[in-house]
């Protein structure tokens, strides 16, 4: 099991650091159109309206109007996300590191530090103004493909318990960032739109109960479900993990049914005659044989819940388009006109501090005093100072924090976009220094890997 536990992790940071790859080339891109000669073409160019039309009905419409490209991306495609996100809690509440109050405590703990003292540093620092205090909540979240990704630079040497202390950490993190969008990121309610959402809730529930399992019934629904979300006033990515909680996680056989029906089709198969075939080409397999094989590849689905199945789908096109496409979308912070003051005050410096100070003191006092009050212990083959380090990893917060600035400042007119985008530069710079801090430390604290001990 704890062989089984250890592969699983390995593969879920290798994941995490090619997919921070991209994140990263797309982050780039983003500033250096944004700041070339293209940049007024890339600006506009989010502003181009897409829709989905059938008849008189646009299912890209909000209140009336059609969305733009960048809504599409920020309402729709990180709806996606959150819907993966959503499938990722689930599994983790269901059998993984939440799914005890054992396992989960420290990582909620820890998450809930990092998410407290962050809110409390940006206060100290725009304490009178409310639209920048629009933006408390931005330094709160924990990216968890860069994080992974500066990780896996160590993956030789990092704990096991540290790197399930992490990735449960971040679950944990994204968990409360939905929450805080639902509660704090909503405009006025339209109840005839949430009662319909409530509806149609039920409908994919009521599915779950009665054991269907059609992936495309969740998908459909959950289409339904979104455009109820996005024009009742509560955010639209919030259906997406709405939607997840939704999609059964339960099997309709077990391995040992699905090993016993292997072993029927393959007897079936071998007892029937050789397909025919030339010497040295493939044979056609004959109608009997195709059914076999249909009966083997619908047992293996069986055995797959739909959860598994929708995750794993989703686990490429969300890591290698959704999010590079939304860091693309935006990350391009225009520097024209802005002066190095933009980081030292107001919002930029905010941001910055809530990162690098706020989150990694909230995730490690928290943490730390939860283990003095003999609550939790240390994750396993870790101390206190290669735990500090790897705190220091949280404060690299992208993905959630440029979507939760894009939620506070766009509808601001002029102020806003100045606001926003000094948002964005404290977020690039917080994470940077916070993912570079975490290099140096990381380096000094973890132990030697098992190579270097032998020798």
């Amino acid at each position: 099991m704890k062989n089984q536990q250890k592969f699983s992790f390995h593969k879920m940071v290798k994941k995490y650091a090619d997919s921070s790859i991209v994140l990263i080339i797309a982050t780039l891109l983003a500033l250096i159109v944004a700041n070339s000669a293209y940049g007024d073409a890339y600006q506009s160019w989010w502003n181009s309206p897409v829709c989905l039309s059938v008849g008189g009905f646009n299912l890209l419409s909000h209140e009336g109007h059609t969305m733009t490209l960048i809504q599409f991306i920020n309402d729709f495609l990180m709806a996606v996300f959150f819907f993966s996100v959503g499938l990722e809690i689930k599994r983790e509440v269901l059998v993984g590191e939440l799914s005890s109050v054992r396992k989960a405590l420290l990582p909620i703990i820890g998450a809930c530090g990092g998410m407290l003292v962050p809110v409390l540093v940006f206060w100290a620092f725009c304490p009178g103004d409310a639209s920048m205090l629009r933006g408390v909540a931005i330094p709160m979240a924990t990216d968890i493909a860069f994080s992974l990704g500066v990780l896996s630079l160590f993956s030789k040497r990092v704990p096991m318990g540290l790197k399930i202390f992490l990735a449960a950490l971040a679950v944990a993190d994204d968990l409360g960032g939905i929450i805080v969008i639902a509660l704090f990121y909503s405009s006025e309610l339209n109840v005839n739109y949430l009662l319909n959402a409530a509806l149609f809730v039920a409908v994919l529930l009521a599915g779950n109960w009665l054991g269907v399992r059609k992936k495309t019934f969740y998908v459909t629904f959950g289409l339904v479900v979104w455009y109820m979300f996005l024009n009742s006033g509560i955010h639209a990515t919030i259906a997406g993990v709405v939607v997840a909680f939704c999609v059964p996680s339960s099997q309709r056989s077990t391995v040992h049914d699905f090993v016993e029906c292997i072993r029927e089709y393959i007897d079936r198969f071998l007892s029937l005659p050789p397909s025919p075939g030339r010497k040295g080409k493939a044979a056609v397999l004959s109608d009997e044989q195709v059914d076999v094989l249909k009966g083997i590849e619908s047992a293996a689905d069986q055995l797959i819940s739909p959860r598994q199945d929708m995750e794993d789908a989703l686990r490429t096109p969300v890591n290698y388009f959704v999010i590079p496409l939304f860091a693309f979308a935006n990350a391009g912070v225009c520097l024209a006109g802005m002066s190095v003051g933009s980081l030292f005050s107001g919002v930029g410096l905010a941001v910055f501090m809530g990162l690098l100070v706020g989150k990694v003191a909230g995730v490690f006092l928290f943490s730390t005093l939860a283990m003095r009050l003999g609550f939790v212990r240390m994750p396993v083959g870790a101390d206190i100072k290669s735990f500090a380090s790897l705190c220091m990893l949280t404060g690299i917060g992208f993905t959630v924090s440029m979507f939760i600035a894009d939620l506070s400042y766009s509808g601001l007119g002029a102020e806003g976009l100045v606001l926003l985008n000094d948002a964005k530069l404290g977020i690039l710079c917080g994470s940077f220094c916070s993912a570079l801090v975490s290099v140096f430390l990381l380096r000094r604290t973890l132990p030697p890997a098992l190579e270097e001990m032998k020798e």
